[in-house]
Order: structure tokens, then sequence, then C-alpha cells
């Protein structure tokens, strides 16, 4: 970040706090040309979001976190904005994500299911307060632009493996069936990044942030986010226990879920793998052309995530075949309905 940009951002921050002394420091960096700041100003904290207009948008953040404050959870209130400089002013909802605080608590159970369970509250709130209309569309064009991430960044670019025309076919099959299943899921609003580190251990839990690309779209996108999270990975015993405690709140809160669970694992497992072919396509993007290497140690977890859904189900192996040709895994055991 240019110095001049800093200097701008924080006598800014300071004429909107009304003070001369304000302290600044880095808050957090995302996958984007955002970054965030937080600042102390007579004793309180606050969060200035950078967002350079040539490459970010402040208005979708605004819109959602007044859509999502208003369904009752827990984000970031604007208290000041410029939209032509990209800057904003927001409230802290702290410095610890889920994700430190679950490594921390590796060997405390409890930590993790109250951490758990507040954000499947959460993501009810939210979807309870869905409404066609409001926001974008998680569509076709939109899906399968995310799926061709995985050709073009991760085998053609991370592996360098030549899209031949038989990968292309077995792509474009797998990729079929996984859009129509997408499709037909009911829609709700979708946060799209709801994993452990977008969301924060606050009062109440959980503060959530990097919402600003939400849309309308498959209700399991969100929970298949967060239970097959690309940072941290619990076994599926438990991630089961999980899921179906979300399938329970939301048939009780009247949310369009499948009566049938072994039908909503289904589209949680398949909209799992659908997500994670695109992260795998985003991490080696952000490594080959943003020269962003942190997410590299993250795509294991997230291949093994994808491998295992595509060992169960038949209409899913012809990408396992082609996995196969990429690099030598071991088929695993897994849970299926």
């Amino acid at each position: 970040m240019a110095v001049e940009r800093l200097q701008a951002l924080q006598g800014w921050a300071a004429r909107q706090l009304e003070t001369i002394s304000l302290d600044i420091a880095p808050a957090s960096a995302d996958a984007s040309f955002r970054r965030y700041f937080r600042v102390t100003a007579k004793g309180r904290d606050y969060i200035v979001m950078d967002a350079p207009p040539a490459h970010e948008d402040c208005r979708p953040f605004i819109a959602v976190a007044r859509l999502f404050g208003d369904a009752g959870v827990h984000v970031p209130q604007v208290l000041a904005q410029d939209l032509d400089r990209g800057f904003l002013l927001l409230t802290d909802l702290g410095n610890t994500t889920y994700l430190t605080a679950l490594n921390d608590a590796a060997l405390n159970p409890g930590v993790a299911r109250e951490l758990y369970l507040a954000s499947n509250d959460a993501l009810i709130r939210i979807q309870q307060a869905s409404r066609p209309g409001v926001l974008p569309e998680y569509d076709r064009a939109l899906l399968t632009r995310e799926l061709m991430l995985f050709p073009e960044w991760y085998v053609a670019k991370h592996l360098g493996v030549t899209m031949t025309d038989d990968r292309r076919a077995i792509l474009e099959t797998v990729f079929g069936r996984l859009l129509a299943n997408s499709l037909a899921q009911p829609q709700v609003y979708v946060h799209r990044d709801w994993h452990s580190r977008n969301l924060m251990v606050s009062d109440p839990n959980p503060g959530i942030l990097d919402f600003q690309d939400a849309v309308y779209g498959p209700i399991t996108y969100d929970i298949a986010s967060i239970y097959r999270d690309a940072y941290i990975q619990w076994d599926e015993a438990q991630q089961l226990d999980w899921v179906i405690r979300y399938w329970e709140k939301a048939r009780s809160a009247r949310l369009p879920v499948p009566e049938d669970f072994g039908a909503f694992w289904r589209d949680f497992e398949w909209m799992g793998a659908q997500r994670h072919i695109k992260v795998l396509g985003i991490f080696a993007r952000l490594y080959h052309r943003d020269g962003k290497d942190g997410y590299l140690k993250d795509m294991p977890r997230v291949m093994r995530y994808l491998r295992r859904v595509c060992e169960r189900y038949d209409e899913l192996k012809p990408l396992l075949f082609l996995l196969d040709g990429l690099q030598d895994k071991q088929p695993q055991v897994g849970y299926t309905f």
C-alpha cells in the first residue's frame, strides 16, 4: 500500500472520529485488493477498510451489511464512508477468528461445539430473511465461471498439465451434473465464504465478515463452506453431527431443506465438491497471478475433500479418474446415505 494512500486513510479516519491522535495498525488482508486496519481513538478500537475503487466497490459491502444486520446477525456497522476513495469506517468485531479459536481449542471439543452451533443459528437467521430479487442470483453462468477456474488455473497453470479433449469431456460431464444439482436446490441468501477465517469470536457469536459477495443461491452452499472448510478439517463423524444439527434447526425454522436427511447430505456433499473445484482454481490463481503463496498449504486438504466425495458417488467418479491421472492418491472410506 502506497505511503500516500495510508496517510490519506489515516487522516480521513481521524476526521471521522474527531480526533487528532489516532493509532493505526494492520488488522487483516483477504484474497482481494481490500485491506483492513485497526485504528484506536479515545480508547476505542475501530476498523478502517481500504478498497481501491479501481479494483473494488464498497457499495455491495454496505448493502449486505444492512441486509444481514436487519436479519439479526452480528456484522460490522458502517459508521462513515467515502466511496470516491474507497474508505469505510466500521465497528470492530475483535481480532480472534473462529480458525484461531478452533486451533487453540483442539483439545476442548466443547468450545468447537459452541462456536459451530452459534454459526448454524446465525446462518439460519440469514436464510430466513431470504427474498428473491434482492441479491444477485448464483446462476448457471456464475457457477460455471467459477468451475472453469479449475482447468485454467489448477490443471493447466499450477500442474502444467495439458487439457486434452478427453479431459475436457470429463469435466464437461461432471460439471453438468454438479450444476444441475446446485440449480435444483432451494434458493436462499448465500454468504459465499462462510468459513472459519470470516467468522469472529465476539459477543454475540459469530461476528460475520467478508460478506460483500453474497448472492441468492443453493441452500447447502454455506453449510458446505464451513463444514468442509479449506482451512481446518474435522473427522466426518463430527461433520455429520453438526450438519444434522443444522438440518434439524432449519426444518424447525421452516426453511426449504429436504425432509429426508440423506437427500440433504447428498446435496451438501455435491455442493462441497463444486466449491472445492472452484477453490483449487482460486488458490492456484492467487499464487500464480497475484504472488500469494499462503494458500498453497491448504490445497491438499481441499483435494482430499474433493476426492472423497468423487469416490462415493458413481456420477462423479469420472472426475476421480481424471484426478488419478493428475496425482497418486488412495481412496478413503466415508459416510453415505
